[in-house]
């Protein structure tokens, strides 16, 4: 593109106020052809609203709005209605110009590329179904800016991959919202951060976000250190709550990295004793055992002879495409559902808490605080009482909020709440189905967060890559025939593993009869450092614990500050240094150990 290009959209000083609350303080942002575009910010902070004002469907207070001549836009909302149309085609169609109907095959193109059930009812289409026609239809007719509004909830893997490719290769702008980072990362080339009314812009990707918002809360921080005021609530929780965790990050990787080496070995005693005989050493950490089941609908099978063994303290993600059979291999894992064959037997004193991804089981007449807590004023969390208003905090809701009522909540901000109150029963086992969806980049830092530190089993259903990757120890990978594969690791590592041995169900041509296979050889090895660091590194740990003992015990001397005041601080400075050392070597032999393990 030209550097003297105009913008093909820009706004200018754009206010927008709800009542009493001023959404826009003065949005300035220019949109150029070509721009791939992320919208962050925190929920509330009007990211949708300024997408419809974009589109044309909300007019702003004040301010500019200017469009190039012949500019289209297309838009996908977060939440669309399709009570109006009578099958999921019908809702493809409708993105086509009223006056062409020579650009037919354009819907159908994309019908057969996302796989939509085309001649399906959207009112008994499921979530996902719905969501990928109202992709289509944003989609079809190729509009100069494409604004898509959480595109990836509900859409399983394979058809997020394929909507990378289509932005990818896209001519037009594209801008969008997603709390999907590692989506965010795959598309963007710009960021566009909405944070307390006023537009941030930086041009980078998303990858260089969280480093660039450091940045601006440090800059503000100093600035605003001067003034006789308060910091802004919102830039405090910033600086004190996402930075402070994005630090504790390592040693998070490192705990879980230590979990997935465990899970290798439940997997390897369980393929090595006779699974009928209980092991007493595992039976108070007996979770469920499942042994060869199987379900099928119909003549379709949805599980087959699929065993396994969930011990406390795992954390297993399941993943696979839209009706792979997800939700019901859970119902036969938790014995909601009988398998036609096979059985399924659960541990003593399991408490299960379950997160419902349709927010069923919150009430909208209930207040947020009636939610929480029915009777007084304080809650049980986690073995102590804590205030209603202070734990709702926690989450991100103001103390004005705790007596709205849960009706007047956003899709994000309700699922909060279901978060703050699953989270807050006692259980020893988190059933999670789709706990991301319609949450902001904040609160998946906060839910990552507690969902780490939590000591119990978990099950998660997730299409989002990065918070998987971040948080499971293994994955139980459902490719759609019935098939569930245990993979020991992140996800990111199973997709690599399947790409040689098969291609997206985009890419297939059904029609096209199968070939034979060729065996597929792994060539991977490690590398001249990673063999010397796996020989290396244990003894330099060693070494390192013998130093750290050493000025361990020279500090243990009670005498020390006052004798001598800066040994003490010398001493307490490479205290610090060495556990960092030993903190880094151990992570870096965790990481080549695992990665060995796989290859061989």
């Amino acid at each position: 593109m030209p550097a003297f290009e105009p913008p093909i959209y820009t706004l200018k000083d754009i206010k927008l106020r709800f009542g009493t609350n001023q959404l826009f303080r003065g949005i300035d942002l220019y949109v150029n052809r070509g721009d791939k575009i992320s919208l962050v910010g925190r929920n509330g902070s009007g990211k949708s609203t300024l997408l419809k004002i974009i589109a044309g469907i909300q007019e702003p207070d004040d301010g500019e709005i200017f469009i190039q001549p012949g500019v289209s836009i297309g838009y996908m909302p977060q939440d669309a209605d399709l009570s109006e149309y009578k099958t999921l085609r019908d809702v493809v169609r409708s993105g086509l110009p009223d006056t062409d109907e020579n650009l037919e095959y354009k819907a159908q193109m994309l019908i057969d590329q996302l796989e939509i059930s085309a001649d399906q009812s959207p009112e008994f289409s499921s979530g996902g179904e719905r969501r990928k026609a109202t992709l289509a239809k944003a989609l079809v007719a190729e509009p100069d800016i494409l604004l898509l509004d959480e595109p990836t909830n509900h859409l399983d893997m394979p058809t997020i991959e394929f909507l990378e490719k289509v932005i990818a290769a896209y001519i037009g702008a594209v801008i969008v919202i997603s709390h999907d980072r590692r989506f965010l990362c795959n598309i963007s080339r710009t960021t566009f951060w909405l944070d307390r009314g006023i537009m941030h812009r930086n041009n980078k990707s998303f990858a260089h976000f969280e480093e660039w918002q450091d940045q601006m809360i440090e800059q503000e921080i100093i600035a605003q250190k001067n003034l006789n005021k308060k910091l802004a609530e919102e830039t405090e929780w910033l600086h004190k709550g996402v930075t402070a965790r994005r630090r504790r990050n390592q040693g998070r990787l490192r705990r879980l990295l230590q979990l997935r080496q465990e899970r290798r070995e439940q997997i390897k005693q369980i393929g090595s004793v006779n699974m009928e005989v209980e092991n007493t050493a595992w039976k108070s950490k007996l979770v469920i055992e499942a042994k060869h089941i199987s379900k099928s609908f119909n003549t379709r099978s949805i599980v087959k002879d699929f065993s396994t063994k969930i011990i406390r303290g795992n954390r297993i993600g399941i993943v696979g495409p839209n009706g792979a059979g997800k939700t019901t291999l859970i119902k036969l894992l938790t014995k909601k559902l009988e398998p036609d064959s096979g059985f399924v037997r659960i541990g003593k004193n399991l408490q299960e808490a379950y997160f419902d991804q349709n927010r069923f089981t919150l009430n909208p007449q209930k207040t947020l605080w009636q939610t929480l807590c029915d009777e007084g004023d304080h809650i049980w969390v986690r073995g102590s009482y804590r205030h209603v208003v202070a734990y709702l905090k926690d989450f991100l809701f103001t103390p004005d909020q705790a007596k709205s009522p849960v009706a007047a909540l956003s899709g994000g901000e309700k699922n909060r709440l279901m978060l703050a109150k699953v989270l807050a029963q006692p259980s020893n086992f988190l059933l999670l189905d789709e706990p991301t969806n319609d949450l902001d980049m904040d609160t998946l830092d906060l839910l990552q967060e507690m969902l780490s530190d939590y000591d119990g089993t978990m099950i998660l259903v997730s299409h989002d890559r990065d918070f998987l990757d971040k948080l499971v120890t293994s994955i139980f990978y459902m490719k759609g025939d019935g098939t569930v594969i245990e993979h020991v690791g992140s996800y990111s590592d199973l997709l690599e593993k399947q790409k040689p041995q098969e291609t997206s169900g985009f890419a297939k041509n059904k029609s096209a009869p199968k070939a034979e296979k060729p065996k597929i050889i792994n060539t991977r090895k490690l590398t001249y450092n990673q063999q010397r660091l796996l020989q290396v590194l244990p003894s330099q740990i060693e070494e390192i614990e013998k130093k750290i003992a050493n000025i361990t015990e020279q500090l243990a001397d009670a005498d020390l500050y006052q004798k001598d005041r800066e040994k003490f601080f010398t001493l307490t400075d490479e205290l610090k240094e060495m556990e960092n050392q030993k903190s880094e070597a151990e992570n870096q032999w965790l990481e080549i150990s695992l990665l060995a393990e796989e290859i061989s």
